[in-house]
């Protein structure tokens, strides 16, 4: 690897003014490189695709456990970084050997039956993302050295900007295109999921491409043992508090999150078309805030934006549970819509700020691969398991169903109004909502350089809502609906967060 490096992959002792801005441009290609990979490899397609070839619950799970779990694979990312102190090479090199497979799972949905398609899936899948984790881990590494903290949060935000606005268009074209194939020449299907496999994994190639002309500042091998080395992210006390946090944080999010989608198609019977425009909704929400939370996330911290956006999604969690009561009723289609706006604007800012506050907190260059990786792992954990375990139980639950009944009992009749209704996936988003506050509580004990309190942000937020509002139309009640939630969040974060001394 040495030669190659020397001749392909040289870092440069320090970047020029020039240098950084060419490598954020270049950052941004990769960017949506690997979002076009992404769409049509992973999501709501990967589920529909699996789905056809017959998956059972657990292997839905399995495949969405899949990406987190290969992030325990990161420590080979940080023996190479720190053998080689090259961190351009393995990034690049990783990612090749990536999405090589990607073009391998396009022949699938062609030439062999559905049983062995989908145990090749699976497969090719878990060399996918076991080289994407070392890769991840190393750009991970790169990305805090190549771009100015000072700018971190609004550079960030605007790339994750533009991917989401190509997603949004990629997903909305790709769906329409599967329903119509589905309903109109159903023999084309397996050659639409092949063309996308293609699509994808050819975008990723030149994602790599775009990543091999971006200049990497210059770090030196580091002959320390690893296992000291991996010791001393557990001894900070505040680091250790954020690793808690993500833990618990990843492992609520996800005992509920993969299955949303097969939620969709299958308890509600969604045609595929209506899956993806409820997560355009919410792409489309997540595009409107994300500037704005980059915006407060540089101006405050990070934290404090999580205190907002996290008990909003939490919320929209719980909202499942009532999209169903047992059926579908009136109002599913409408709320289905009310949670996906809420989601998209919570997750902006949670996952934007999640990413920020690990790269804030981790030290200097040379031992911030540790650190990153160390969070990394945390989450690869939590959130690998989760799906797993839900998987495991979904069969269990779907047997099974919780009622709260009201009766009423007069001379002229008996009433019955079913107050609750709980069954299958059901019992996930209420468990995820519980464990979500429990994480919640634990953000309380991270403390982040430049925090304020909860309080001075809602207000600057109100004050923009507002004037934002007066900007859209002249009608009142749309200034009241757009600041009201949050005065809501509010008053649950206050009481599901306590405050510690000197808050």
């Amino acid at each position: 690897m040495d030669k190659l490096s020397k001749k392909w992959f040289a870092p440069s002792e320090e970047l020029s003014e020039k240098q950084v801005n060419a490598g954020l441009k270049l950052l941004v290609k990769d960017g949506l490189a690997a979002e076009v990979m992404a769409a049509l490899t992973g999501g709501t397609f990967l589920v529909a695709l699996a789905l056809s070839l017959g998956a059972s619950n657990f292997q839905i799970g399995l495949l969405a456990a899949l990406p987190t779990l290969a992030n325990l694979f990161q420590l080979l990312a940080i023996y190479l970084i720190h053998k080689y102190a090259n961190r351009k090479a393995i990034t690049v090199i990783c990612s090749v050997l990536a999405r090589l497979p990607l073009l391998l799972i396009s022949l699938l949905p062609l030439f062999l039956p559905p049983s062995l398609g989908l145990v090749l899936l699976i497969s090719l899948l878990f060399i996918h993302y076991f080289f994407g984790a070392v890769s991840g881990t190393s750009w991970s590494s790169w990305a805090k050295d190549l771009v100015p903290e000072a700018v971190l949060g609004t550079f960030f935000s605007g790339r994750s900007r533009k991917i989401q606005i190509l997603s949004v268009s990629l997903n909305l074209v790709v769906a329409f295109l599967l329903d119509y194939v589905k309903a109109n020449r159903p023999e084309y299907v397996n050659l639409v999921y092949s063309a996308m496999f293609f699509t994808g994994g050819a975008a990723g190639l030149y994602g790599a491409y775009v990543l091999a002309r971006i200049p990497e500042p210059r770090i030196h091998p580091v002959t320390q043992n690893m296992v000291r080395l991996f010791r001393r992210p557990l001894r900070q006390r505040n680091f250790r508090n954020l690793l808690i946090f993500n833990g618990f944080w990843s492992f609520s999010v996800n005992l509920a999150a993969p299955f949303f989608t097969v939620y969709m198609l299958k308890m509600l019977g969604f045609p595929l078309s209506y899956v993806v425009i409820f997560s355009i909704i919410s792409q489309v929400s997540n595009i409107l805030f994300i500037r704005l939370w980059g915006t407060y996330s540089d101006r405050y911290s990070n934290k404090t934006v999580l205190l907002i956006c996290a008990p909003v999604y939490l919320l929209c969690i719980l909202g499942w549970t009532f999209t169903t009561f047992p059926q579908q009723h009136l109002l599913t289609i409408p709320l289905l819509v009310l949670i996906h706006i809420g989601s998209g604007i919570a997750l902006s800012g949670i996952n934007l700020s999640l990413g920020n506050m690990g790269l804030k907190l981790a030290p200097d260059k040379q031992n911030a691969v540790i650190f990153l990786s160390v969070r990394s792992l945390t989450n690869a954990l939590s959130a690998g398991v989760a799906p797993l375990v839900g998987g495991l139980l979904a069969d269990f639950f779907a047997r099974r169903e919780l009622l709260w009944t009201f009766e009423w009992k007069s001379p002229r009749g008996d009433y019955m109004v079913q107050a609750l209704s709980l069954q299958s996936w059901d019992f996930f988003f209420v468990l995820a909502f519980i464990m979500g506050l429990f994480a919640l509580n634990r953000l309380s004990y991270v403390r982040e350089a430049g925090e304020v309190e909860k309080k001075r942000l809602m207000k600057e937020l109100r004050t923009e809502l507002r004037r934002d509002a007066r900007e859209l139309s002249t009608i009142s009640g749309i200034q009241s609906m757009l600041f009201l939630p949050f005065s809501f969040f509010v008053s649950v974060m206050e009481k599901v967060v306590p405050k510690k001394e000197g808050d």
